[in-house]
């Protein structure tokens, strides 16, 4: 593992000197242009490409630099980044370096503006639109998050940021550290809340806290923990009492260990009663929750940076034909080839069978533990060379493994895995 990448210095371009040249360079900039804000993230673009930090700052001397010296800009408190460095400060904006280990962006939005330059490492980049939107209340929306592209942004690369709904985005980061160098205003007015999106249908305000809904999840917290009996009934009589925003937020605490004590239909038939129709896109964005939160947590056992790029293909993309092609853009040679030969690396067994990424396939008579996975493999294989509709139909094999395959083939097309095979 790489903790600290080494880039070339020089000698007239490092640390704190170069982000003062850069921050005093954007604001005589915009400043001839009277502060206009609707032209910053295109003039903080064109900065950080003119004068790359990626080639001109010496990241282990900038870190030296900034433990030893205490002539730093204001830090704020925030939590974003790990850690987030303030490297130039100004009333009018600032510029920050955010370190990333092993975070994950949520699909958010910003109240600000500017550009990031992905300093070191890379990252897989998706954007989105959100249609259909309607206000349950003001910090709560239901609505269709739509994704609108998905590119690889190698070290170097440098994208605008546009406060508002006309930025929604994600970032999953796949060497460790990445570090993104940004260039933003303070706060851009009229352009909040800073909606967090859920896929694929929620979009809620995370600055907005209902201090008592976090305190009751946090009970409920206490009680799973402690194996109180009466938990579901206890989270039912909620969920009877609550509005449709403090019922998601119980369930979204919740869902997990509801499911295991078998009380999740219960829950939610008592939830949909009282909301009818308009928890139907609620139900699909638990559940893709669950399966985000799945692969997202995969991420901090798995070093290895090609597989973090597929299980960052895996989380993002919705089309086969894009997953393909952002792999063939990367790797030379076949692209299904390369995901089986992934596949292999990442199979896992254990005590309740075998585990590809978020895909569990539980022992099977008949086969012991080198008989499964080789099975399990088999099966991915052939799956992943048929087109189109055949997957969705009757299995294509015969004979005694049929019903072997069947199962197989079930669990996976039930994981991450069913955007490759339909």
């Amino acid at each position: 593992m790489v903790l600290v990448p080494r880039i070339p210095l020089r000698k007239s371009f490092v640390m704190n000197p170069f982000f003062k040249k850069l921050g005093e360079s954007v604001y005589d900039q915009w400043r001839k242009a009277n502060f206009d804000l609707t032209l910053f993230p295109d003039l903080a673009r064109k900065a950080l490409e003119k004068r790359k930090p990626s080639n001109h700052v010496d990241l282990q001397e900038l870190i030296h630099e900034f433990l030893l010296s205490d002539e730093q800009p204001f830090q704020t408190s925030s939590g974003f980044g790990q850690p987030e460095l303030i490297l130039f400060d100004n009333p009018k904006f600032y510029i920050q370096a955010l370190f990333w280990l092993d975070a994950t962006t949520d699909i958010h939005q910003h109240e600000f503006s500017g550009a990031f330059h992905v300093m070191a490492g890379s990252s897989i980049h998706s954007t989105y639109d959100f249609e259909k939107a309607k206000s349950v209340t003001a910090h709560f929306r239901l609505g269709d998050l739509k994704l609108q592209d998905v590119s690889l942004l190698q070290t170097g690369s440098t994208v605008p940021i546009t406060s508002g709904r006309t930025c929604i985005h994600s970032l999953f980061h796949l060497e460790t550290p990445s570090i993104t160098i940004v260039i933003r205003t303070h706060s851009d007015p009229g352009t909040g809340p800073q909606f967090t999106y859920l896929p694929p249908h929620v979009a809620l305000d995370p600055v907005q806290q209902d201090a008592l809904t976090t305190r009751r999840k946090q009970l409920l917290d206490v009680l799973e923990h402690t194996g109180a009996p009466d938990y579901g009934d206890l989270v039912l009589k909620m969920l009877g009492e609550l509005d449709l925003e403090r019922g998601f937020f119980v369930l979204q605490n919740c869902f997990g260990h509801l499911r295991n004590l078998g009380e999740w239909d219960r829950a939610w038939s008592r939830f949909a009663r009282k909301h009818g129709s308009a928890v139907s896109p609620i139900k699909k964005t638990l559940e893709e929750i669950i399966r985000r939160d799945a692969l997202t947590a995969m991420r901090s056992s798995i070093e290895d940076v090609e597989h973090r790029f597929f299980l960052a293909l895996l989380l993002n993309l919705e089309r086969r034909d894009d997953l393909l092609r952002l792999i063939s853009s990367r790797h030379q040679g076949n692209a299904l080839t390369t995901i089986l030969r992934w596949a292999s690396e990442l199979i896992q067994v254990d005590e309740t069978g075998v585990w590809l990424l978020d895909a569990r396939i539980p022992w099977l008579n008949d086969l012991d533990e080198e008989e499964l996975p080789s099975l399990v493999l088999e099966v991915l294989d052939q799956l992943l060379k048929i087109q189109g509709k055949a997957v969705k139909t009757a299995p294509a094999w015969k004979g005694p493994q049929a019903a072997k395959f069947a199962v197989i083939k079930e669990c996976l097309m039930s994981s991450s895995w069913r955007v490759l095979l339909h």
